[in-house]
Formats: structure tokens, C-alpha cells, sequence
């Protein structure tokens, strides 16, 4: 038997709920702050983007443009960007899957 009753200590549910939430503010803003990189064509295009997804830079190699075939420099950009937005979603999981698990799958966290 839970001593108190059986009921739970709601100042001690809200203390760690709070605790949870700054955690996982924290860790947002660290991967807002994080930058990773994606790249394609063997590292003739590379995107960079945040932990939270923003694309921050692009660097393409002068040897990915030929005026006559934009739609492989066009494809080889897409697929760097996608890389880098992968590494991202691996660094969110990385960093918030804790942390939603610690949470319960509460709604309104933006999961």
C-alpha cells in the first residue's frame, strides 16, 4: 500500500513535469543550435542544416554546374538537402526521444 492514502504527491507530479518541460526546452534550443550536414553526387553539393531543420547553407561544387543539365544540379541539391534533414531527424530523435518517452507522450509538446 502507497503511504498517504494510495494517492500520488501532486506537487512532487508537477515538480518533475516542470523538470521535464525545461529538459526538453533545452534540448530544443540545442538542436536549433546544432548545425548537420547532408551531401550528395560523392560531396559535390552539401547542405547544412540545423538540428531542427533549417537550412542554414548550401555549397556546390563548381563542377556539379553544366548550363546545359540543371536538372541533375537541381536533383543532386534536393538529395543533399534530404540527407541533411535526415541527420537532423536522427539528431532529434537522439536528443528527444528521452525526453518524450520521460513525458509520456503528452500532447501539445510538438511531437
Amino acid at each position: 500500500m502507497i503511504p498517504g492514502g494510495g494517492q500520488p504527491n501532486m506537487q512532487q507530479l508537477l515538480q518533475q513535469a516542470q523538470k521535464m518541460q525545461q529538459d526538453l526546452a533545452r534540448a530544443q534550443g540545442e538542436l536549433a543550435a546544432t548545425e548537420v550536414e547532408g551531401q550528395a553526387g560523392g560531396g559535390l553539393v552539401k547542405a547544412t542544416v540545423t538540428g531542427s531543420g533549417e537550412l542554414r547553407a548550401l555549397v556546390i561544387d563548381p563542377k556539379a554546374v553544366d548550363p546545359e543539365d540543371t536538372e541533375t544540379l537541381a536533383d543532386l541539391i534536393v538529395a543533399a538537402v534530404h540527407a541533411a534533414n535526415e541527420n537532423a531527424e536522427q539528431l532529434q530523435q537522439a536528443k528527444l526521444g528521452p525526453l518524450a518517452q520521460g513525458m509520456g507522450g503528452m500532447p501539445g509538446l510538438g511531437f
